[in-house]
C-alpha cells in the first residue's frame, strides 16, 4: 500500500529538482549576458593603450579621434532603436544578432589596412555595441524579479570596473607582444561564448507578432542626426574648432532642429523610440537627470586623470593606469554589496542618495591635489569616488525598470542609458576643453619662453619629454597642469549636489517579486519556471 506522503515527498523531490535545474540555467544565462556586457565594455578601455602605436602603423595619426568618436557614435544612437524593437519583437533575436555584428566589427578591425576600414570597422562594432549592454540589462528584467534583480544588477556593474582596470592592460600587453590587431581579434572567442550561451539558455516569452509592429523609422531618423550632431559639438568643440566657430555654431542649430522635430514625431508616432510618456513618470525623470549629471562628472574625471598622472607625477602610462583600481575597486566591491542589500532588504532609495554625497565629497578632495600629495592620499580620494559611483549607478537603472511594465523595460533602460551616455559624453568633452584652454593660458603666462620647451611649444609636451627638463621648467609645468585641472573637479561637486537634491524626491516604489506578462511564454530559463504573478507596478 502507498503511503500519503509519498505523492507529496515525489511532488517536492520534483519541485526541488526543476528549482536546482532553473538556478543552473539563470546561472549560465547571466554569465553569457556578463561576457556580452564585457565586450562592449572592454571595447573602448582596450584601445586607449594601443591607440598611439595603432594609428602610427596605419598613418592616421590625424584620425585618431574617430576611432573612438565613430564608436560613440553608432553605439549611442543605437541604443534607443534595441531597446523598443526588442519591446516590440523580443529580445534573443537582437541579442544575437548585436554580437554577430560586433564580432564582425572586431574581424574588419584586426584585418585593417588603412584608417578608413579601421574607422568603418569600429562604426560596426558600435552597431552591436549599442545593444550589448541595453539588451542585457533587459533580459534580466525578463527573466528576473525587481526585488532579486539588485544582486544581477550589482555584479553587472562590476564588470565596468573590471574592463576600466584590465582594458588598458590588456591593451599595453598586447601592443608590446604579440600586436595591436589582438585588441580586436580578442573578442572573437569572447563573442563566440556569449553567443553560445545566447542561443543555448535564453529563452523568452513569445511576442505577438500577428499584428505587424510599427517601427518608427522617422524618429530613429531625426534621434541619429540629434545625436550625430551633439556628439561631434563634444568631439570637436574647443580643438578642431573654436567654439564659436561657424561649424560648430551650424552643429548645434542641427542639434536643436533635429530634436525639436523628433521630440514632435514621438508625439504623434504610435510605437515612437523614445516616448514622451516616459517623463510622465517621476522616477524615471529624476534618475535619468541624475544619472546624466553623474556621467558628466565621472567621466569628466575619468578621462584626464591618467594624463594627469603622467604629467604632473610623472608615472608612467601602465603605472598611471594601475593607480586608478582603487576607484574601479570601490567600485566593484559596493557595486555587489547594494545590488545585494537591495535583494535582501529591499530598500534602495537611500543608496544613490549617499552615492550622490560621495562622488561630491570624492570630486571636492580630488580639487584639492597638488603635485606634492602623497600617491596614496590620491588613490584614497580615487576609492572616495569610487563608492559614491558603485552606490548609485546600477540602481539608478534598477528603479527605473521597476517603474515600468515589462512589455517597457526595454525602452525604458535604452532611454535612461542613452541620456547617461550623453552626459558622458558631453563631460568627456566640456572638460577635455577646459582643461586645454586654462593649461595654455598657464602656461603661456608662466614659462619664460616657448624655446626651452622641446620642439618649442607647449603642444609638443609629452610626459617623457617633461622628465628630462630642467627643474625649474618641469615644476611650472607640473604646476600648470596641476592648476588646470583641479579647480575643474570643484566646479563639477554642484552637479552632484544637484543630483542628490533630485534624488531625494524619488518615491520608493516596493520592488516587484513577481513578472508580470501578458504574452504567451515560451519556455523560462529552464523549462517553465519563470515566476508569473501578479503586476509588477
Amino acid at each position: 500500500m502507498t503511503s500519503p506522503a509519498a505523492p507529496r515527498t515525489e511532488r517536492a523531490r520534483t519541485e526541488r529538482a526543476r528549482s536546482h535545474e532553473s538556478t543552473r540555467g539563470l546561472i549560465l544565462l547571466f554569465v553569457g549576458l556578463m561576457l556580452a556586457m564585457l565586450l562592449a565594455s572592454l571595447s573602448q578601455t582596450v584601445l586607449s593603450a594601443a591607440m598611439p602605436t595603432m594609428v602610427g602603423e596605419l598613418n592616421g595619426v590625424d584620425l585618431m579621434l574617430w576611432v573612438m568618436t565613430a564608436y560613440i557614435l553608432a553605439s549611442t544612437i543605437m541604443m534607443p532603436i534595441y531597446g523598443k524593437v526588442g519591446d516590440l519583437i523580443g529580445r534573443k533575436g537582437l541579442l544575437i544578432f548585436a554580437i554577430t555584428a560586433f564580432m564582425a566589427g572586431s574581424v574588419l578591425g584586426g584585418l585593417a589596412g588603412d584608417m578608413n576600414l579601421l574607422i568603418v570597422a569600429r562604426v560596426v562594432q558600435g552597431v552591436g555595441g549599442g545593444g550589448l549592454m541595453i539588451l542585457s540589462q533587459a533580459i534580466i528584467a525578463d527573466v528576473v524579479p525587481a526585488r532579486e534583480r539588485g544582486k544581477y544588477m550589482g555584479v553587472m556593474g562590476a564588470v565596468f570596473a573590471v574592463s576600466s582596470v584590465a582594458g588598458p592592460l590588456l591593451g599595453g600587453w598586447f601592443t608590446e607582444g604579440i600586436g595591436w590587431r589582438w585588441t580586436f581579434w580578442i573578442n572573437i572567442p569572447l563573442g563566440l561564448l556569449a553567443l553560445a550561451a545566447s542561443i543555448a539558455f535564453l529563452h523568452l516569452p513569445k511576442h505577438d507578432l500577428s499584428a505587424r509592429p510599427k517601427i518608427d523609422v522617422a524618429g530613429m531618423a531625426l534621434l541619429a542626426v540629434a545625436t550625430t550632431c551633439l556628439v561631434l559639438i563634444a568631439s570637436w568643440g574647443g580643438s578642431t574648432y573654436d567654439w564659436d566657430s561657424l561649424q560648430i555654431i551650424m552643429l548645434g542649430a542641427g542639434t536643436v532642429i533635429a530634436g525639436a522635430l523628433f521630440v514632435i514625431v514621438e508625439l504623434r508616432t504610435p510605437e515612437p523610440i523614445i516616448p514622451m510618456s516616459l517623463f510622465r513618470e517621476r522616477n524615471f525623470t529624476l534618475t535619468t537627470i541624475a544619472g546624466l549629471l553623474t556621467g558628466v562628472a565621472m567621466f569628466g574625471v575619468v578621462g584626464y586623470l591618467p594624463t594627469y598622472l603622467q604629467m604632473t607625477f610623472g608615472e608612467d602610462a601602465t603605472t598611471a593606469g594601475l593607480l586608478m583600481i582603487p576607484m574601479m575597486g570601490a567600485l566593484l566591491v559596493t557595486s555587489v554589496v547594494t545590488g545585494w542589500l537591495v535583494s535582501r532588504y529591499g530598500r534602495y532609495k537611500w543608496m544613490p542618495m549617499v552615492g550622490a554625497l560621495f562622488v561630491a565629497a570624492g570630486l571636492s578632495l580630488l580639487s584639492t591635489m597638488t603635485p606634492q600629495t602623497p600617491l596614496w592620499v590620491f588613490c584614497s580620494y580615487l576609492a572616495v569616488m569610487g563608492i559614491g559611483l558603485g552606490t548609485s549607478m546600477q540602481i539608478l537603472v534598477l528603479i527605473v525598470q521597476n517603474t515600468f511594465h515589462v512589455r517597457m523595460v526595454g525602452t525604458a533602460t535604452a532611454s535612461n542609458n542613452y541620456f547617461r551616455q550623453i552626459g558622458a559624453t558631453l563631460g568627456s568633452a566640456f572638460v577635455g576643453s577646459l582643461f586645454a584652454t586654462r593649461l595654455f593660458d598657464l602656461l603661456a603666462v608662466r614659462l619664460p619662453a616657448a624655446g626651452a620647451l622641446p620642439g618649442g611649444s607647449a603642444h609638443s609636451l609629452t610626459p617623457e619629454a617633461v622628465k628630462h627638463l630642467p627643474d625649474a621648467l618641469r615644476t611650472i609645468i607640473d604646476q600648470a597642469y596641476n592648476d588646470a585641472l583641479t579647480p575643474l573637479f570643484l566646479w563639477m561637486v554642484p552637479l552632484a549636489l544637484a543630483a542628490f537634491v533630485l534624488l531625494c524626491f524619488i518615491k520608493e516604489v516596493p520592488l516587484a517579486t513577481t513578472i508580470d506578462r501578458d504574452s504567451v511564454l515560451e519556455n523560462s530559463v529552464a523549462e517553465g519556471n519563470l515566476v508569473v504573478g501578479a503586476d509588477e507596478k
